[in-house]
């Protein structure tokens, strides 16, 4: 992420405005082609408001605890240090914000309900590999599903690129600056800060009720 707090984006907009120069963030899963096509889709879809499931499972060693990011002060906390370009990507498809509750929340996995302008998410983050599917248990560390109202989307492939794509729009003049950054890091202060939740049933993500 940027930063921690959305506080202090507000002291790097100072130092813009003292410095006369400009601060660019890589929000790289905008640039994704799957993404883009997505975004048009919601877009052409009217006023549909769309159900998404996203579980995103990336097994981490006990050095992760261990190093910087087991710090909280530090990282932020998984769903900051993990989660934050996914929040980004909701945003940047299906809107603002309107509701953030919180269902889990440990060192190594958290979960919770967002509701944006065109959708209802249910969304599960973890590095415990004991989370992951039996299909891709033992054959895969990681496991990324995007369910949206029945249909997958991929995008495992494409990503090679996109941080030099992001760096040449940056040199081009058309780089993501502060405001673009906001949205995320306010999302990822409520998830840090927000008290845990029992949750409605039909808001509470598949994986969870499964640790239950």
């Amino acid at each position: 992420p940027l930063v921690l707090q959305p506080e202090d984006i507000d002291r790097l907009k100072d130092l813009e405005r003292d410095t006369g120069r400009r601060i660019n963030t890589i929000l790289q899963l905008r640039l994704h082609p799957a993404i883009i096509a997505l975004r048009n889709k919601v877009a052409a879809s009217g006023d549909h408001i769309f159900d998404v499931d996203l579980t995103y499972i990336t097994s981490r060693g006990n050095w992760y605890l261990q190093s910087w990011k087991g710090d909280e002060k530090k990282s932020g906390g998984i769903a900051t240090n993990i989660g934050v370009h996914f929040y980004d990507m909701l945003h940047f498809v299906f809107g603002a914000v309107q509701e953030n509750i919180v269902h889990l929340n440990t060192p190594t996995k958290a979960a919770g309900y967002l509701q944006y302008e065109r959708a209802r998410v249910r969304w599960f983050l973890s590095i415990d590999a004991n989370d992951l599917p039996d299909e891709v248990k033992g054959k895969k560390p990681t496991y990324r599903n995007i369910d949206i109202s029945g249909e997958q989307l991929e995008f495992s492939e494409g990503f090679t690129d996109l941080h030099t794509t992001s760096y040449s729009e940056i040199l081009a003049g058309r780089g993501y600056g502060l405001s673009d950054a906001r949205h995320c890091i306010e999302t990822v202060n409520v998830i840090r800060t927000a008290p845990v939740v029992k949750g409605d049933a039909h808001e509470v993500h598949p994986f969870v009720s499964q640790l239950s």
